[in-house]
């Protein structure tokens, strides 16, 4: 039993769980923690012989019946776990690496200053290298807390005001580039209504008489 992010989780019912995944033949979790001091759980995974399965196809299915705070940050495919008399030795469990996992998506490079920019954004926070732009936030490990990490980031180096939920309904680095563009190009025409707004304000009485009597004579 190890704390995650406030809730207590089960080692033994996540793997018991794996373990009723069909490509799966055996499976060990075992608890860790980041330089933050943040802990996180990763799964050990023995396929069954000529497959491996992707590493979002295990999530999805173990968010079947698990809550997400029980959905290991990482996932380790291994030939056989570390055994003691028969039995599982978590502290032989290797540490896991930040390398991006195997995911159905292939992986797609950034395309421009937005998607780089998020790319480094959410290589920092999920500490996973190298980020494709149409992979899933949550299925490279990220959770609620990491998600209001990289909101305050996007917000900082953007200079944007967007909403955390942004980030839930548009998870990869290709739709939360396109949610970005789309808040600069308001941003900007807020910018341009106020400028108009302010030149309006300034106009005097004699001002506005001439605009309007040359508009008038236009049409």
């Amino acid at each position: 039993m190890v704390k995650i992010r406030g809730f207590r989780v089960e080692l033994g019912e996540i793997e018991s769980t794996l373990l009723k995944h069909p490509e799966v033949r055996a499976a060990g979790v075992r608890a860790w923690d980041r330089e933050s001091g943040e802990k996180y759980t990763a799964a050990y995974i023995v396929p069954r012989a000529n497959t491996r399965p992707p590493v979002d196809e295990l999530r999805e299915f173990l968010k079947q019946t698990l809550p997400d705070y029980m959905i290991p940050s990482a996932f380790v495919f291994m030939d056989d776990l570390p055994l003691t008399n028969g039995k599982l030795d978590r502290t032989a469990l290797p540490k896991p690496g930040n390398e991006r996992p195997e995911m159905k998506p292939p992986y797609v490079f950034a395309r421009g200053e937005v998607e780089h920019t998020l790319v480094h954004i959410w290589e920092q926070v999920l500490d996973v290298r190298p980020i494709g732009i149409h992979d899933n936030f949550f299925d490279l490990g990220g959770h609620s807390l990491a998600a209001t990490r990289v909101v305050s980031w996007v917000i900082s180096q953007f200079q944007l005001e967007i909403p955390l939920q942004s980030l839930f309904q548009s998870p990869t680095v290709a739709e939360m580039a396109v949610v970005i563009t789309e808040h600069q190009g308001e941003q900007v025409g807020k910018a341009e209504l106020d400028r108009m707004l302010r030149e309006l304000e300034l106009l005097s009485d004699e001002d506005a008489k001439r605009l309007w009597s040359e508009e008038h004579r236009k049409n």
